[in-house]
């Protein structure tokens, strides 16, 4: 079993076990998007990397919902949203600052282009994206990343 997942389950216990009901909830969620991963398809067991992606699809999902609830008027709802996201923020390794960001999409950008021998243009940047995603190994969002590397290819 992943090593993130054992974590999880032994936050979930001393969070039941300190009454803390918003952040049982939150973990609860998150527990039952693995189970659900996890047997989507073909029955498998989650490793780490594979843990990490769903927590950060789930706090994608968490953020688009507090921003579709704030834009209603629901502020309530979206800071409920945005605490859970919280909670499972605590999970992903630590993020990427604009400087290690742009040095991740620099290196990248330069490994495309021994590959292909030429600079990549904005029409290679599907192989940028897939070669900076795996470097980024969670460490920074896809939208920012995305954004980095749009900004690097043009300019």
């Amino acid at each position: 079993m992943s090593e993130l997942k054992n974590q999880m389950r032994s936050d979930l216990k001393d969070s039941m076990k300190a009454k803390d009901k918003p952040r049982t909830a939150a973990l609860r969620m998150l527990l039952a998007a693995l189970q659900e991963e996890e047997t989507k398809g073909s029955k498998h067991e989650l490793t780490d990397a594979d843990v990490l992606a769903v927590v950060a699809r789930e706090i994608k999902k968490r953020r688009e919902s507090a921003e579709v609830y704030a834009d209603a008027g629901r502020q309530e709802l979206a800071d409920s949203e945005l605490a859970e996201a919280e909670v499972f923020e605590a999970y992903q390794p630590a993020q990427l600052d604009d400087d290690e960001l742009g040095e991740l999409v620099d290196a990248a950008v330069a490994a495309v282009a021994e590959e292909t021998g030429e600079a990549p243009t904005m029409k290679q940047m599907g192989q940028v994206m897939k070669k900076a995603k795996a470097d980024a190994a969670g460490r920074a969002d896809g939208k920012r990343l995305s954004e980095a590397v749009k900004a690097r290819l043009q300019g």
